[in-house]
């Protein structure tokens, strides 16, 4: 929803509102009766007396944008009657100026459903999607729903991008620049859409780093006139000898965008005046369907004739267009002067498509598009069964997008597209992911192959399968593609979870018998010592035998053994004595009506807590009370369990003993700052140091820090202190 602020928009701003509202009525035409055109005026007019005429939280104007996006919309896609009204309808909609249902009553069930579904991209949309991966595959599902809000999205995120230059929250437009890069231009580029896909980028380039994108920019400048002439050296010979052919042509020269000379400055480890190709020569042909093939092949030949072509670099997407309906003839030829020029040859209906995008078509037209909706589901089978952040999403979605693609045929004659460099296992997954979870090679072109075999353009593959293949780890390097890589992990996990569920059986059936009681925490810090990271992973190992249950079992009551009085303990065991030495000693709590005095209680392990905590008590079976803090990690659980054995415990006002509090730091791995911390603790009045546990890594360490405190007070000023050491990066309480 967009929230707004008390902050009237401009004389010059209001202006532009109603100029905007012209603009998109002059494009409308005779899409909207004078019914609606009057009602939408009416809205908003109200709208604009109340709050529209206000700022969002970041200082812009929802009213402006909107139109904005509508008035693109219109201009470079095409002026479409329900996305023109929802596109409008939108921040009347989230100001609360007009609900849901009276948009449907009164504008359809479509409109309604468009403005739901751009509701339910906004849940998602700017909100640091580059760290939180459950916002960028919440934002991406919902995208995926309908692609007309897809388009709607990318129209407005480059209106967004066109607004925030110098807006004074730099990291907010890096974050908008990045989603720009990542995401929509990404998805522009899978729909046709390459024009906004090169500003999208260009735009992003130039507000993550201002001063590339200055330079290159300026020496485009200085060398534009020098660039123009040449390309009309190029293009005036070719005119002639393609008006000689009797062919209708428009002809013309563009520069590269700035990202992409950027990227191949990067690439290729060259300055600006190393890109060969920083311009191309597109000829568009008019001439009829049934002849479009020829024409272009005849304008290519004639242009080949003139300029020696490059073969290596030759580009037919005329003879099998790409999946978002791309279609081109690319050639690269030497020029005068020995430059290498790329010359693009296609038709009008050809340049349309590749201009404002195939897929921006065929929803309104009622042409089917399979190619476009098996990719919507491809994205959706990705990120439903990702485990990977959403940086290496939008890595694998990258790579699916922008990759050259190879064909292939099954025995009946399907064609399937996939990634250049894919295998007989992408194919299988691409065919159904228990196609591909029970591969076992294939016959391509009559021959046996490998599930390792590189897949080639135009090779009929037959997937061969058995009942008791399943994928195995060495799978994710074998695949190319996200969606068979995230169907392995999903298996491969599931597999690991049943083993994992075996192994804990075994385990707890061993104990039971030797009738010990295991107490998670324990167990789960002996794991951790065995050198495993996840649970899941040790008790897979116990149930392949790796592990003995037995002699892991003897190490737990070893651990968990009472130790004299004079030895040395760790923090660990140090905060096992303590806190079991305080049971019953001081009338420090208050369980139900009664005095802790003469009741066997027990502070919890798992979320050791202090004088001062908000706190519970578990009635175990034993008899013993736990005291649990009321944000342990395992409370909910308890609580929806066994509510039944939650007992009330509040704090008697009589201060205890020091307790163990256990805390995670984190911060540069300087000289002195671990000095630096651990005197800050011994000055602090009350304050114990018990145990210190440090890890370090590429210039970053990591410690965990027990620290005896008298109460939370004491643990929230120590760690203020701490904070304030330099170099600290975050410390928490565990």
């Amino acid at each position: 929803m967009v929230k707004l602020m008390d902050n009237p928009l401009s004389i010059s701003e209001k202006k532009e509102i109603f100029s905007l509202l012209r603009l998109v009525r002059q494009y409308t035409g005779k899409r909207f009766s004078s019914r609606e055109i009057s009602r939408f005026r009416e809205i908003m007019h109200h709208a604009m007396r109340c709050s529209l005429s206000v700022r969002d939280s970041k200082g812009l104007s929802p009213a402006i944008l909107s139109l904005r996006t509508a008035l693109l919309f219109a201009e470079a896609i095409e002026p479409d009657h329900n996305i023109l009204l929802a596109i409008g309808l939108y921040p009347i909609l989230c100001d609360a100026q007009i609900s849901i249902e009276e948009i449907r009553k009164e504008w359809g069930d479509d409109v309604a459903s468009l403005l739901e579904g751009l509701l339910a991209v906004d849940k998602f949309s700017n909100k640091n999607n580059a760290t939180n991966q459950d916002n960028f595959r919440g934002l991406m599902l919902s995208l995926a729903d309908d692609i007309r809000v897809i388009i709607i999205m990318i129209i407005r995120n480059l209106v967004l991008m066109r607004a925030i230059n110098h807006h004074p929250d730099q990291e907010w437009v890096r974050n908008v620049a990045f989603e720009a890069s990542c995401l929509y231009a990404q998805l522009a580029h899978r729909l046709g859409l390459y024009k906004i896909k090169g500003e999208l980028e260009d735009l992003s380039l130039k507000y993550t780093n201002r001063e590339i994108y200055t330079q290159i920019a300026h020496k485009l400048n200085e060398t534009k006139r020098s660039r123009d002439a040449y390309i009309k050296s190029f293009i005036d010979p070719v005119k002639t000898k393609l008006e000689e052919a009797g062919l209708k042509f428009d002809i013309k020269g563009r520069t590269k965008s700035i990202s992409s000379i950027w990227n191949k400055m990067k690439k290729q480890k060259v300055d600006l005046q190393g890109i060969y190709d920083l311009f191309a020569i597109r000829v568009i042909i008019d001439t009829p369907k049934e002849k479009e093939k020829s024409d272009c092949w005849l304008a290519y030949s004639i242009v080949a004739d003139m300029y020696t072509a490059n073969p290596a670099r030759m580009k037919d997407w005329i003879s099998i267009p790409k999946s978002n309906g791309y279609e081109s003839l690319h050639a690269t030829v030497m020029g005068p002067g020995s430059k290498w020029v790329e010359v693009q040859f296609r038709t009008k209906r050809m340049d349309l498509v590749a201009e404002k995008g195939l897929a921006a078509h065929w929803r309104y037209k009622g042409v089917k598009s399979d190619s476009t909706d098996q990719w919507m589901t491809n994205i959706r089978d990705i990120l439903e069964t990702a485990e990977t952040g959403p940086m290496q999403l939008m890595k694998d979605m990258r790579m699916d997008v922008y990759g050259k693609e190879v064909f292939a045929f099954t025995p009946k004659g399907d064609l399937f597209r996939l990634a250049a460099g894919a295998t007989v296992l992408d194919f299988a997954f691409m065919i159904h992911s228990n196609v591909g979870a029970h591969c076992t090679g294939a016959v391509v072109n009559g021959q046996h192959r490998k599930i390792t075999y590189r897949i080639n353009n135009g090779d009929t593959v037959e997937i061969l399968t058995a009942s008791n293949q399943t994928p195995k780890a060495d799978w994710l390097n074998i695949v190319v593609s996200s969606k068979a890589r995230n169907k392995i992990k999903q298996s491969l996990n599931e597999e690991l979870q049943h083993r994992a569920e075996l192994g804990k059986e075994l385990f707890e059936r061993r104990a039971k018998n030797r009738k010990i009681e295991i107490d998670e925490s324990i167990l789960m810090k002996l794991i951790t010592k065995s050198g495993y990271k996840y649970a899941n992973e040790f008790f897979a190992d116990m149930a392949d035998e790796k592990i003995d249950p037995g002699k892991f079992l003897s190490s737990y009551v070893e651990e968990t053994a009472p130790k004299n009085e004079g030895q040395k303990v760790s923090a660990e065991e140090y905060q096992m004595q303590s806190r079991e030495e305080n049971s019953g000693k001081a009338d420090v709590l208050v369980i139900g009506e009664k005095s802790i005095n003469g009741l066997n209680y027990k502070f919890a392990k798992c979320c050791a807590p202090i004088y001062g905590d908000n706190v519970f008590g578990f009635i175990s079976s034993d008899g013993t009370v736990k005291i649990h803090r009321c944000d342990c990690p395992n409370a909910a659980n308890i609580t929806q369990r066994y509510p039944y054995r939650i007992i009330r415990a509040d704090w008697s006002g009589k201060q205890g003993e020091l307790l163990p509090v256990s805390l995670k730091i984190v911060g540069n791995d300087d000289i002195g700052i671990l000095a630096n911390i651990t005197s800050i603790i011994s000055k602090e009045m009350g304050a114990n140091l018990r145990n210190v546990t440090v890890d370090s890594h590429d210039g970053m360490f990591q410690g965990i820090l027990v620290v005896a405190v008298s109460d939370q007070r004491q643990l929230s000023m120590l760690l203020k202190k701490l904070k304030t050491v330099k170099g600290v990066k975050d410390i928490q309480r565990l």
